[in-house]
């Protein structure tokens, strides 16, 4: 492969048997081009990953061929004759199948109801020993197993991949095109989909492999298309191809394992922050819940929450917020009871938050960008009381927040909810570390970001740390876990299955306890 020069801006590589063309795609929003005459080919039999930043486009484009959005110019053609999407069921009749990061199964449903939903044509009586044959030979074929009577709400989050997967080969697609597939798996279960990936491509299908992890891209793609700005930067083949290549083709950046932060000492007797003490609380529709969890975060300190969704994570950050109620057990800050307290109350406290869900949770959609960067800081921009806003104060200590830290927002007269979801993610980010909180609690705060945006995210937290905040980080991503934290505690069905220091366990013996697999009897590689 060619390396990039500073002058470099397109690579290309060609493909023989084409079975899915976009050529010419553009795609406008008022004042935002968001796709600029894309040309993408993939090839019958083929796994083509999809990289760029948030805001590069991925998802419009993704939208334009599943049916969502109509394309202002160019076409769409499958195995060589021309396609007109105009719905996703205009895209599944023509054999197009898409898995988003949230899924679209009815949790109270079976898997063999589910999976009928997907039926091109299902009629008034359910053949379901029709639906449980064709499943077993999937499961076969291609290594998806699924229990056929089992409510999708008593799965898990790979276990509902696996279904959303079945549905597009019931439906027929030959194009399936999968959304960060791995955020909701453990390192062994991402082994497990791409080989379940790699059989498909060997039998046909076209896969298009949308992924922010380098990696993964290196691990399962044949090809890899980079977009930036709404347009096609360049497409490689894997081989010949580093991750430095694919980062520099992202945003100008060849290592992309560097940090920027550097890691302060941690006092030999730094102050508990967060202290859990043998909290239990009943979970909702077969959820975890927390079973007798205790642990401690210290000043200076981060500490990870590593688990596979759904194992009481989301749980244990409700209780620590007052959001939940525990059955049993108490919740101390600082040596204070903050069991019973409401969440008002324990923000106020010194508690900074990075919610599941940052534009439903943590920001007020509708408000501009300065209005929500004061929420819950009334005290310092509102003096006295509170009738009156030093706005022109604000806004200069907005800006240089966001200019510290490079962060592109083009007005901060703009909604929130106009902004892109790593732009939200990144102003709620800014907005709780710079309020110096005592404790934050963070909810996968890189979720969907970008290298250079995740980069940041690190940036930021490391220097919270540094400055002496406990932090307490729930994340999927073991790198980032990994990465960033001093501690790690393992949940597994609500329960802690382990506490390590950062440096004394590896992502095997992590992923084994996530899911429930207990702890590894040897440390070194088995014989080939």
């Amino acid at each position: 492969m060619r390396r990039l020069g500073s002058g470099a801006r397109h690579l290309d590589c060609s493909v023989t048997g084409v079975y899915l063309r976009l050529e010419g795609i553009t795609k406008s929003f008022p004042g935002i081009l968001a796709n600029s005459n894309i040309h993408l080919e993939v090839g019958r039999g083929e796994i083509l990953a999809l990289l760029g930043e948030n805001g590069a486009g991925k998802s419009t484009l993704m939208k334009v061929l599943y049916g969502f959005y109509r394309p202002d110019a160019g076409t769409i053609s499958i195995d060589g004759r021309p396609v007109v999407l105009d719905s996703p069921s205009d895209a599944i009749r023509a054999g197009i199948g898409m898995v988003f990061q949230s899924f679209m199964l009815i949790p109270a449903f079976s898997v063999a109801e589910n999976i009928a939903l997907a039926l091109p044509r299902l009629g008034v009586w359910l053949d379901s020993g029709q639906i449980r044959e064709r499943l077993r030979d999937l499961a076969s074929r291609y290594g998806l197993a699924a229990d056929a009577d089992a409510k999708v709400w008593q799965l898990s989050g790979g276990e509902q991949q696996r279904v959303e997967i079945l549905k597009l080969l019931v439906s027929g697609a030959r194009i399936l095109i999968l959304d960060e597939p791995t955020s909701v798996l453990a390192p062994h279960e991402v082994d497990g989909l791409f080989t379940v990936l790699r059989t498909l491509r060997d039998d046909g299908y076209t896969i298009v492999f949308i992924t922010h992890k380098l990696r993964e891209v290196m691990a399962i793609a044949d090809r890899i298309t980079v977009l930036r700005k709404g347009s096609v930067v360049g497409t490689v083949p894997r081989d010949g191809t580093s991750e430095e290549d694919l980062a520099e083709m992202l945003v100008g950046l060849r290592d992309v394992r560097a940090t920027s932060f550097s890691r302060a000492a941690q006092a030999s007797e730094a102050r508990t922050v967060l202290s859990v003490d043998d909290v239990s609380v009943r979970g909702e529709r077969g959820r975890a819940g927390l079973s007798h969890v205790s642990l401690h975060v210290d000043a200076g300190e981060i500490g990870g929450v590593a688990g596979v969704t759904g194992n009481g994570q989301s749980e244990l950050g409700e209780v620590v917020l007052g959001r939940l109620s525990p059955d049993h057990g108490h919740v101390y800050l600082e040596d204070v009871d903050v069991t019973r307290w409401s969440t008002a109350k324990i923000l106020a406290h010194g508690v900074g938050v990075i919610p599941e869900d940052p534009l439903r949770m943590g920001v007020a959609p509708g408000l501009t960008v300065t209005e929500n960067m004061v929420l819950n800081e009334r005290r310092r921009f509102m003096p006295g009381a509170g009738l009156y806003a030093d706005w022109r104060a604000i806004r200069r200590a907005i800006e240089a927040r966001i200019e510290n830290f490079g962060l592109a927002i083009p007005r901060l007269t703009l909604p929130v909810g106009t902004l892109s979801g790593g732009n939200v993610q990144r102003l709620l980010l800014l907005r709780e570390i710079g309020r110096r909180p005592k404790l934050l609690v963070a909810f996968y705060p890189t979720r969907g970001l970008d290298i250079a945006a995740t980069r940041m995210a690190h940036d930021l937290l490391v220097a919270a740390r540094n400055a002496g905040a406990a932090i307490l980080v729930v994340s999927e991503d073991l790198d980032e876990l990994f990465a960033l934290c001093d501690r790690l505690v393992v949940f597994s069905r609500g329960t802690v299955v382990g506490t390590f220091k950062s440096g004394d366990v590896d992502a095997v013996e992590v992923g084994l306890r996530m899911t429930g697999g207990g702890k590894r009897e040897a440390w070194s590689p088995s014989p080939a």
